[in-house]
């Protein structure tokens, strides 16, 4: 995929096996929250866009009492509910996309990145081309263990060690590091542009910073990518 135009592929491997999104979830959405920011982390980092965050996740309740038993356990995202900036419960496609074309105003080259938790849970192609009508390209950032909703411009993939991750092509990998039972060698053979390495946000942040850099050094395909938006006190 040489460009932000070209949408992704399901994945090749088709005897893996996602489980299937809630079915209560189409075409009624769940925001925790929805605001113009620029893009922070990434290939595309500096991007003027519209998060658009999806509440819930497959890997991880949300919960503080549940983390120490979640697939994933270092999230830093609070994904639970729909109280956030923008947030709120949306029925029908059209009127979620109307909500994120407010929040861009005027003005063209319009993005939105739609997140989580994990979107897959809830984007699904009627969001996706109701954003397109609005004039908006579509980029989307999951734990890759539900396969990609067609129709998606730009596909970021972050894999969390221990997990099935299903959907093994897009644009950008972001490998949050270190996590063990992840192997960056292994991964270098999936289907993507962009191979990015960010340290891990936790209280060992100095020990995660220089094994990121050291994974960067050590393996040239591997691009060091920071989370700009929090240096510069943006959401």
């Amino acid at each position: 995929m040489a460009s932000s135009d070209v949408r992704p592929p399901l994945p090749a491997h088709a005897s893996h096996e996602s489980p299937s999104p809630p079915s209560g979830g189409r075409g009624k959405y769940a925001v925790k929250e929805c605001f113009l920011t620029l893009q922070g982390e990434g290939a595309q980092t500096g991007s003027r866009a519209v998060f658009l965050r999806f509440a819930g996740c497959n890997l991880w309740s949300g919960r503080e009492e549940d983390r120490a038993a979640a697939q994933c356990r270092f999230c830093d995202t609070d994904f639970v509910g729909t109280d956030g900036e923008g947030g709120g419960k949306f029925d029908g496609a059209a009127k979620l996309a109307d909500h994120v074309a407010a929040m861009w105003g005027e003005g063209e080259r319009r993005l939105v990145v739609v997140t989580g938790g994990e979107p897959m849970l809830q984007l699904d192609e009627a969001l996706i081309e109701a954003l397109h009508e609005r004039g908006f390209r579509v980029a989307a950032e999951s734990n890759g263990t539900l396969a990609a909703t067609p129709g998606i411009d730009w596909l970021c993939i972050s894999p969390k060690a221990g997990t099935e991750v299903v959907q093994r092509s897009g644009n950008e990998l972001k490998l949050v590091w270190p996590q063990d039972g992840i192997d960056p060698e292994e991964l270098e053979r999936w289907d993507f542009e962009h191979f990015l390495v960010q340290p891990m946000d936790c209280a060992e942040g100095k020990a995660a910073m220089d094994a990121a850099i050291g994974l960067a050094m050590e393996r040239p395909r591997w691009r060091l990518s920071l989370q700009a938006h929090k240096v510069v006190g943006l959401p």
